[in-house]
């Protein structure tokens, strides 16, 4: 039986189910703070189309999205991502309907860490439970993260492109968030710092006060400039990097970095200006400037890197979030953070210091 591609099955008016196989088996992987991803070791796997259905093999062990079902595995190449049970949790239907109608038309196929809904078998949610409690005695599960489970009312997972490296030794993986690549509009005009420099340092004063731990990063004005040696400035902080010059070559005047910033320039609705803040240009936004970027290196330097986009779930105002972001803004503003005026401020990686340095 022939099935159709992606792209037909978008086309059909007939309800189509990607079904998570009954014996499927889980193997856990990371977690945040609302969603765990896992790996899936399937036997088979069931597409529902209309009243046909078809069966695949499992094939290799990780699964993951819908590329071309003509040509391969469903669930290759995937890993699954099940949803906790938190108060500003969004069911996994509304997130798929945002990813797919708001954040897929803005960028290519390739460019982005794909996600499609999968139906979960009876039972499955609450065994994950099981064991992330039996974990949790067993001290294998991150400490901060105790206490919080997975929601067993969502019937849904989604199957998200398996970015990880630990099935072929030979590829180092890097990840870097390429935050406010273009200065917010609230700054003052004499800034001396970006966005995310100044809320940096503003973190760092902060941790100094309480024995915190500071954080060191690039200034992300830094990815996107037309200096290599900017560029190549910003690799000595991202996490994951095994060759900083291969590197910086391949993020050098990067195409989807860029098609970001242009993005987020258009998308302007964040600082003290612009939408409501429960409006859907503020969310939208608010997630362009908070995805990461995760780029797979082959040690051969024949053979191509890949780097896709992701954490691109459409961010919500509930909970507080948009009068936090508000308020964040406004002491970036008021304390002097954007202007490098404040104590501890003297050292600094931002672009624009150096710019505003060289024209002393």
């Amino acid at each position: 039986m022939r099935t159709p591609t992606e792209n037909s099955m978008q086309r059909m008016s007939g309800p189509f189910t990607l079904e998570l196989p009954l014996g499927a088996q889980l193997v856990y992987l990371a977690e945040g703070g609302a969603n765990i991803v896992y790996r899936i070791i399937a036997p088979s796997v069931e597409i529902s189309i209309g009243s046909e259905k078809a069966h695949y093999g499992s094939g290799t062990p990780p699964p993951t999205e819908i590329e071309d079902v003509d040509d391969r595995q469903p669930l290759e190449g995937k890993l699954l991502r099940l949803r906790k049970h938190i108060s500003s949790g969004i069911s996994y239907q509304e997130t798929a309907r945002n990813f797919d109608r708001i954040i897929r038309p803005l960028f290519s196929p390739e460019e982005l860490i794909d996600q499609t809904l999968v139906r979960l078998p009876k039972g499955l949610i609450q065994k994950c439970n099981e064991q992330l409690r039996a974990d949790e005695k067993l001290r294998k599960r991150p400490k901060k993260r105790h206490g919080v489970y997975l929601s067993t009312t969502e019937p849904f997972g989604l199957l998200i492109t398996d970015m990880t490296c630990s099935h072929d030794p030979r590829t180092t993986l890097a990840e870097l968030k390429p935050k406010w690549l273009f200065q917010s509009p609230s700054a003052p005009p004499n800034a001396r710092r970006c966005r995310t420099c100044a809320l940096r340092e503003m973190k760092n004063s902060d941790a100094r006060k309480t024995g915190g731990q500071e954080e060191q990063s690039f200034c992300p004005l830094d990815l996107v400039s037309e200096n290599p040696e900017d560029v190549l400035r910003a690799t000595r902080f991202i996490k994951g990097c095994a060759d900083r010059y291969r590197l910086a070559r391949f993020l050098y005047r990067n195409s989807t970095l860029l098609k970001l910033r242009e993005h987020q320039r258009v998308m302007k609705e964040v600082g003290l200006s612009g939408q409501p803040a429960q409006s859907n240009d503020m969310s939208l936004s608010m997630t362009l400037r908070d995805c990461t970027m995760f780029i797979k290196m082959p040690f051969s330097e024949n053979e191509p890197i890949e780097s896709r986009l992701g954490d691109l779930d459409l961010k919500t105002a509930a909970g507080g979030k948009a009068q936090y972001w508000l308020d964040i803004e406004n002491r970036l503003i008021r304390e002097g953070w954007y202007r490098g005026e404040r104590r501890g401020q003297e050292q600094s990686e931002c672009a624009l210091d150096r710019v505003r340095g060289a024209l002393k």
